[in-house]
C-alpha cells in the first residue's frame, strides 16, 4: 500500500509539474496576446508618423520643382529675347557693315573726282 501510495504521489508530482509548466505556458501565451496589440499599435502610429513625413517631403519637393520649373521658364524666355535680341544687332550690323561700303564707294568717287581736278588744275597752271 505504502508503494501504491508513492506512486500516486509521483504520479501526482507529475502531474502538479506538468500543470505548472502548461499554466506557465498559457501565462506567457496570454501576455503575449496582451503585448501584441500595443505592439501592433505602436507600429502602426510609427508607420503613420513615417507615412505623414513622407507625405510632406513630397510636398516639399513638389514645391522645388514648382520653383524649378518656374526658373526655367524665366530662363527661356530670356534666351528667347537674347535670341531675338542678337538677330536684330546682326540686322542693324548688316545695314551699317552696307553703309560703311556705300560711303567707302562714295569717298572713293570723290577722291577720284578731286584728282581729276587736281590734275586739270596743275594743266591748266602749267
Amino acid at each position: 500500500m505504502e508503494d501504491h501510495l508513492q506512486v500516486i504521489s509521483s504520479e501526482l508530482e507529475i502531474i502538479k509539474q506538468d500543470f505548472e509548466k502548461r499554466s506557465l505556458e498559457v501565462g506567457l501565451r496570454a501576455r503575449v496576446a496582451e503585448l501584441e496589440k500595443p505592439l501592433h499599435q505602436y507600429r502602426s502610429h510609427n508607420f503613420a508618423i513615417k507615412l505623414r513625413a513622407n507625405l510632406s517631403k513630397i510636398e516639399e519637393l513638389k514645391g522645388k520643382i514648382g520653383e524649378l520649373e518656374a526658373a526655367l521658364q524665366n530662363c527661356e524666355l530670356r534666351v528667347e529675347f537674347l535670341e531675338k535680341n542678337n538677330e536684330q544687332w546682326k540686322e542693324q550690323f548688316q545695314c551699317s557693315q552696307g553703309q560703311v561700303r556705300d560711303r567707302d564707294y562714295i569717298m572713293g568717287e570723290a577722291v577720284g573726282q578731286i584728282r581729276e581736278v587736281a590734275d586739270h588744275l596743275q594743266t591748266l597752271a602749267v
